[in-house]
């Protein structure tokens, strides 16, 4: 599905990534790691085009889309929910969601079936404006917006950052069922290291930049999270 080989990213003159490569198999969920700062969100920011220049590959289904703008890793099927989440407080939640659907390749402007029925409260507050809903909410709706896009791949950066414990319970339930029942492959970074383990197949611990481990799932020994998340 993706192949990532010596991405670099700057920032200005200001290097954050260094060779940064891996292989996501169609399919699967990817956990990015590690302590704040490290280049986790640069990374997400990087595979979405929205870095100030990056070198190296980034390949998706056979397709290279390093020089590629934003807009167009939309149409090649990539979703972005970013930290923070970023919705439109102004806007309503119809209209949030509609704005994920403008980057549909089939030029399809509608919300999908898929986010009503995976998110019951926002089915029933569509009107609803998008800046009184609750964290966990909010992050429902970035959610749901992302997957109007009609993504093959789904970027989550902090996906439960901020949010009470029951939502994130109910968000990786979702989040496992759009991986493994729908097939979305997902890569998100996580600072939860239980929902990492519940959720995904494969993972890459970060510092400074760099990849310094990566693996599949079973190898997130606890000594890797105490030598490289412990503050």
């Amino acid at each position: 599905m993706m192949n990532v080989q010596k991405l670099s990213s700057f920032y200005g003159k200001t290097q954050i990534l260094r060779d940064i490569s891996f292989d996501l198999p169609q399919g699967q969920c990817l956990c990015v790691l590690g302590r704040n700062g490290v280049g986790k969100t640069t990374l997400m920011r990087s595979l979405m085009g929205l870095a100030d220049r990056s070198t190296g590959s980034i390949r998706m289904l056979d397709e290279e889309l390093t020089d590629v703008p934003t807009h167009a890793r939309s149409r090649h099927g990539i979703g972005y929910i970013p930290q923070g989440r970023q919705i439109f407080g102004k806007f309503s939640v119809r209209e949030n969601i509609l704005m994920g659907s403008f980057a549909r390749p089939d030029g399809i402007t509608k919300i999908p079936d898929l986010c009503l029925e995976l998110f019951p409260y926002l089915a029933d507050n569509l009107e609803r404006r998008a800046g009184l809903l609750s964290g966990g909410q909010q992050q429902q709706l970035a959610i749901a917006r992302a997957l109007a896009v009609d993504p093959k791949v789904l970027l989550l950066d902090e996906p439960t950052e901020g949010i009470q414990p029951n939502i994130v319970a109910e968000i990786g339930q979702k989040l496992r069922m759009l991986n493994k029942e729908l097939g979305i492959t997902l890569i998100l970074t996580e600072q939860h290291i239980k929902v990492a383990r519940a959720l995904s197949d494969a993972f890459l611990m970060m510092d400074n930049g760099r990849v310094v481990a990566k693996g599949p799932i079973s190898e997130l020994t606890d000594e890797l999270v105490e030598k490289h998340m412990t503050v």
